[in-house]
């Protein structure tokens, strides 16, 4: 089977095609936000939001419950906390995401141990699977991922005062620490409704990988986020394209088409850079 034939099979399946359309989605979201994430170092926080989502879900699947519709409302309040925590009290930044991730983890390891006929469930949330997204949670998503895409578009300037100079902000009357917390809630809806591909495990990476690989050879903001998304979307495609040939998970795929990416632009960079 040749890639034009593989490509042309995946679409005939409507799980994939729900999976594509969703993915497609989450990774546009994530390539946006992630720039803005690495530049405040704060790309952690997806990794620690994504373990808070798996307690929320393991909890959900405990008592019958939709875990998506759970895990949102949870996730988002642990963003606030995390916020929180890392501008008014002792705990800082990695150390606040780690005390939140490790605990929701434990809660969700201990409840998914004490109910019954979860583990399998479970488990397509922690390494993801194209399987478990139904045509409720496309619904779902997809509404989310558009107000998430919306949201950034149209508070972009304040987004890019923000990022870069926060005192600068705050003296021209931008509200600094609402659109931090706008921030940490739009990374909370795309976190979770992209743990359904990617699984808990994974998602932090679709943050990660394009931002990183973009700067490597982009300099201003405007292109560096351009660049993230193209990359996002085209290493998410083939992604699930050499997972459907090889018959591999889909997340591991994405995320190693992003790794061979960020290594190529890596040399790029230098060679650019001339060192």
């Amino acid at each position: 089977m040749n890639i034009f034939e593989a490509i042309n099979d995946m679409f005939s399946y409507s799980f994939i095609t729900r999976g594509i359309l969703v993915g497609g989605l989450v990774a546009l979201c994530a390539s946006v936000l992630g720039v803005v994430l690495v530049l405040k170092k704060y790309s952690m926080i997806g990794d620690g939001l994504s373990h808070v989502g798996f307690g929320a879900m393991a909890v959900g699947l405990a008592f019958n419950m939709a875990p998506l519709k759970v895990a949102i409302p949870v996730v988002v309040a642990a963003a606030f906390l995390l916020l929180r925590m890392s501008e008014n009290s002792r705990i800082k930044g990695d150390s606040a995401i780690a005390l939140v991730s490790s605990s929701s983890v434990a809660i969700g390891v201990i409840v998914n141990a004490l109910s019954n006929g979860t583990n399998i469930d479970l488990n397509s949330y922690m390494f993801g699977s194209i399987l478990a997204i139904s045509e409720d949670d496309m619904i779902i998503c997809i509404g989310l991922g558009l107000a998430v895409l919306i949201l950034f578009m149209f508070f972009y300037n304040s987004i890019f005062a923000v990022t870069f100079d926060e005192t600068f902000a705050r003296a021209t009357g931008v509200k600094v620490s609402v659109y931090k917390t706008m921030l940490s809630v739009l990374t909370a809806i795309t976190i979770v409704i992209g743990m359904r591909i990617m699984g808990t495990l994974l998602i932090s990476s679709l943050i990660i990988f394009p931002a990183l690989s973009s700067m490597r050879v982009c300099k201003k903001f405007r292109s560096v986020m351009v660049m993230s998304v193209i990359i996002s979307i085209c290493c998410f495609f083939v992604g699930m394209t050499a997972s459907y040939m090889l018959e591999i998970p889909a997340g591991a795929s994405i995320v190693v088409s992003n790794l061979a990416v960020f290594i190529i632009f890596f040399f790029a960079g230098k060679i650019i850079s001339g060192s």
